[in-house]
C-alpha cells in the first residue's frame, strides 16, 4: 500500500476508514490484513472497463476484493492470504505489476 494511502468514506449508514495498519489503534484493527494494488492512472472518465479488466481475473480465481476509487486512481484490496494467488491471476491476465 502506498505510504500515504488513506481513504475516508462517510454515508448515512457507515464510516469507512482505510489506512496503513500501523496507523490504527490496536482496538480498531480489522480482522483481515489486506494487500493493496494501485491501478496506475489517471484514467479518462470516458474509458470503460478499466476496473473490470483488473477485477475479472480475480473473480475468476474466486478472490474476494474491496475496491476504492479516487478521482485519478483505483485501488483494489485483497486479503494478505490471497495476495500471491491474486498476483498469479493478474499476471495470467497480462497485467503488468510494478512494485
Amino acid at each position: 500500500m502506498a505510504r500515504g494511502f488513506c481513504s475516508i468514506t462517510r454515508t448515512d449508514d457507515e464510516l469507512s476508514i482505510i489506512c496503513l495498519l500501523e496507523n490504527l489503534p490496536e482496538e480498531h484493527r480489522g480482522e483481515i490484513p489486506w494487500t493493496c494494488f494501485k491501478l496506475e492512472g489517471p484514467f479518462s472518465f470516458s474509458a470503460v472497463g478499466v476496473l473490470n479488466s483488473f477485477i475479472a481475473p480475480l473473480a475468476q480465481a474466486e478472490i474476494p476484493i474491496f475496491a476504492v476509487s479516487t478521482y485519478d486512481t483505483d485501488y483494489v484490496l485483497v486479503s494478505e492470504a490471497d495476495a500471491e494467488q491474486a498476483i498469479e491471476a493478474l499476471r495470467r491476465a497480462n497485467h503488468r505489476l510494478i512494485s
